[in-house]
């Protein structure tokens, strides 16, 4: 378990720098002087693609645990 953990941690610190933008988002803002704008485009990618990854091992860590506690008894 703590193996499994560890590895899900990793994964996740890994992904954090990767630019995730469509052709079109990328055209337009490589023509922007500062790129600090494309910079916000791409962390607001990360943050929308990884919430949904969040919310569902959430619940399947729940899950798991529920029914771990039921097999204890």
């Amino acid at each position: 378990m703590k193996k499994t953990i560890l590895l899900l941690v990793l994964i996740f610190i890994v992904s954090i720098p990767a630019e995730a933008q469509c052709a079109m988002c990328r055209a337009v803002l490589e023509s922007e002087e500062g790129q600090s704008t494309a910079e916000g485009v791409n962390n607001g990618i990360i943050y929308l693609m990884a919430i949904p990854y969040l919310l569902v091992g959430g619940i399947g860590y729940f899950i798991y645990r529920k029914f771990s506690k039921n097999k204890v008894k």
